[in-house]
């Protein structure tokens, strides 16, 4: 049995979506558009059915690459600023790199900057994008079309605590 997590955007909804994530990248990282296009278009050839959840925060923007429109299922993202690009991998950090090219340090994601989206193409970076894919837990669909969604990235405002 197949549960499908495709959702169907229609097409002003998707050209609305699309208005929106340009004016982010516009606030955000201008001098980045060309690449930040460049990276989507590729990731969407690998992965045409995944959902790109957009957050914005404070001075950044991320977008991520999910089987579904659960950010927490998201495989990639892309995270653009004023000072560049990079591809973050999701489990990135148990994924072999015999190139050394993962960065970070953090429990579970690692990331490669990117200065071209050529750098996608690399056999290396190939090969570390399809292990971050298959080690993902919820598998992405083979076909259709997957949304653009602007999600909230605002943190909650936690709730003080008295001492006990």
């Amino acid at each position: 049995m197949s549960t499908s997590r495709q959702t169907v955007q229609s097409a002003p909804e998707r050209r609305s979506a699309e208005a929106e994530l340009r004016a982010l990248i516009a606030k955000h990282a201008s001098a980045h558009g060309r690449l930040i296009g460049a990276v989507r278009r590729r990731l969407r050839e690998r992965l045409p059915a995944a959902h790109e959840l957009v957050y914005e925060y404070r001075s950044w923007l991320v977008i991520s690459f999910s089987p579904s429109e659960h950010g927490y299922e998201g495989v990639l993202a892309v995270r653009a600023d004023v000072d560049g690009v990079k591809l973050y991998i999701n489990r990135g950090k148990g994924l072999p790199d015999p190139e050394k090219l993962l960065q970070g340090s953090g429990g579970q994601a690692r990331w490669i900057g990117l200065d071209s989206a050529a750098k996608l193409a690399r056999p290396a970076v190939v090969e570390l994008i399809d292990g971050a894919i298959a080690r993902n837990p919820v598998p992405f669909e083979r076909n259709g079309r997957g949304s653009v969604v602007h999600r909230s990235a605002r943190s909650k405002k936690r709730v003080a605590r008295r001492p006990a």
